[in-house]
């Protein structure tokens, strides 16, 4: 039985090779329609390689240095404002740190608020919004149908007065910029420097929104992490005005009471008692504003440290990095795609034949 197996191991062996020496030869015998096809595929690689205009790529990297509170000095000033129940802010915590902030980059809202900041181009200023639009010829499409041609984006328009129209055309600009053209990396976790890459056809709008777009998000983060110290401040501010206003009332008034006691017979107490009520008025409002304003300079102290410094270590400087689709590089992979099809529709047809 086990020579019955090893004698139909080696038939099916023999056929297997048989097979393979049948197609080699029928592939040798078309080798003339497998070449013209690659000559033609590497000719339409050619022809590619100079219609395929090249890509121009942005790049600006950035580093975060955000000031944690809560040490030194300052921590036990903020510690004892605590205890009498002063909250002046503290750290904005981690919302964008890491992989956070990388998705703030990429997201509706900033990529929306920089393609509606404003942009010089041939000595007007319009939107990054409207370049884009010129660049891959939009409103040539949209020639046809009034209610398209005549939308406009203006340099920072209120987004919330946009139209559905509006809303659809700026979703189809962040749906295609947020797939092929923007990327955003933080290369070390450790060094917190983010890079932002802009890959377009056209090298000015790459430099143009990369900028735009790392000025938005560092805005928005600024403004986010330094927001709860913000209002804290504004708030003693606020009292600060108030009570100094108090005081100043109250001194009038003392001055006032004081008039109003010239020369009075000293047996005459009762009419003493304005004065005396309106300096302690004085004394209570100078106590309290003495207080609030060392709270207002130590809620300056707190903004100031939660404030973070966004350092740019590269900018995008023309002329851009370059990316073409080589003609060799055209020739070589349109011949093999063309002749891998020729051979895939060569071994399809036979089999076809054969079943038949």
């Amino acid at each position: 039985m086990e020579k019955s197996i090893k004698e139909n191991d080696g038939i099916s062996f023999k056929e297997l090779i048989q097979k393979i020496r049948e197609w080699s030869g029928f592939l040798l015998s078309k080798w003339k329609i497998i070449i013209l096809s690659g000559m033609i595929g590497g000719g339409l690689g050619l022809t590619y390689s100079f219609l395929k205009k090249p890509i121009y790529t942005a790049t600006l990297s950035f580093a975060l240095e955000d000031e944690k509170s809560g040490g030194g000095g300052l921590g036990s000033a903020l510690g004892l404002a605590s205890s009498f129940g002063l909250d002046l802010g503290g750290s904005g915590g981690g919302i964008f740190t890491g992989s956070n902030l990388t998705e703030l980059f990429k997201s509706r809202v900033m990529v929306e608020k920089t393609l509606l900041s404003p942009v010089r181009l041939d000595g007007k200023e319009i939107s990054i919004a409207e370049m884009y639009i010129k660049n891959n010829k939009w409103r040539e499409y949209w020639s046809n149908n009034p209610s398209l041609n005549e939308i406009q984006f203006l340099p920072n328009a209120n987004r919330k007065n946009f139209t559905r129209i509006q809303d659809s055309i700026l979703g189809s600009i962040y749906n295609q910029l947020s797939k092929s053209s923007l990327s955003v990396l933080q290369k070390d976790k450790k060094a917190s420097i983010i890079s932002v890459d802009v890959a377009s056809e056209n090298e000015l709008f790459s430099k143009v929104f990369c900028e735009a777009l790392a000025k938005e998000v560092g805005k928005f983060y600024v403004t986010t992490k330094s927001k709860k110290a913000r209002i804290n401040m504004d708030i003693l501010e606020h009292q600060v005005d108030s009570i100094r206003r108090e005081l100043n009332g109250a001194i009038t008034g003392v001055a006032i009471a004081n008039d109003n006691t010239f020369n009075l017979n000293p047996a005459l107490n009762v009419r003493r008692t304005p004065s005396a009520r309106r300096q302690v008025d004085v004394q209570a409002n100078t106590a309290i504003l003495t207080e609030l304003v060392k709270q207002a300079e130590l809620a300056k102290v707190t903004l100031r440290k939660e404030t973070p410094l966004i350092q740019v270590v590269d900018r995008p400087i023309l002329p851009l990095a370059k990316e073409k689709f080589g003609k060799l590089k055209g020739i070589i992979l349109g011949g093999i795609l063309a002749g891998f099809l020729t051979v895939f529709f060569l071994v399809i047809r036979r089999i076809l034949n054969e079943m038949v």
